[in-house]
């Protein structure tokens, strides 16, 4: 059972950015076809925010594993947790990233959440990712490693 669940779907701007391309390609077809610049431009449009839509990474904590997008680890080698937005989760993101560092980042959500790795097998120093709701994030990973 999941005790934290969040999908990292586009947010809406990205939808109307798609958009864009519908009065663009029925500009260029117009010449040609205007109906079929009207369908061009709606399947087109359907065949960048489908797959757009459909796959969007999703983070969930349970009582024993983190899972972002394909990525998991037992919570067993969850070390500290904290969440960072705004001038923090860009300084996060740049000057004070680590190379060695796991990083799932998505450029229309801000605030990021650090997971320190305590696996002494790993190499990795630490997950970087992003998340809309970064608080309820670490409260999660934070009660579920206690329980």
């Amino acid at each position: 059972m999941s005790t934290f669940r969040e999908v990292l779907r586009p947010s809406w701007w990205m939808y109307l950015i798609a958009a864009f391309m519908i009065p663009t390609i029925i500009l260029v077809m117009a010449p040609i076809n205007l109906i079929l610049g009207i369908i061009i431009s709606i399947v087109v449009y359907l065949l960048i925010v489908i797959p757009m839509f459909a796959t969007s990474p999703t983070i969930t904590v349970t009582s024993d594993e983190l899972r972002v997008g394909k990525a998991h680890i037992d919570l067993a080698y969850v070390g500290s947790v904290s969440a960072y937005s705004g001038n923090y989760a860009v300084a996060a993101r740049g000057p004070e990233l680590d190379a060695r560092a796991w990083i799932f980042l998505r450029g229309w959500v801000n605030p990021v959440v650090k997971v320190e790795i305590t696996d002494p097998q790993d190499p990795t120093p630490y997950w970087l990712f992003s998340s809309r709701r970064p608080e309820e994030l670490v409260a999660a990973l934070r009660s579920s490693r206690k329980g």
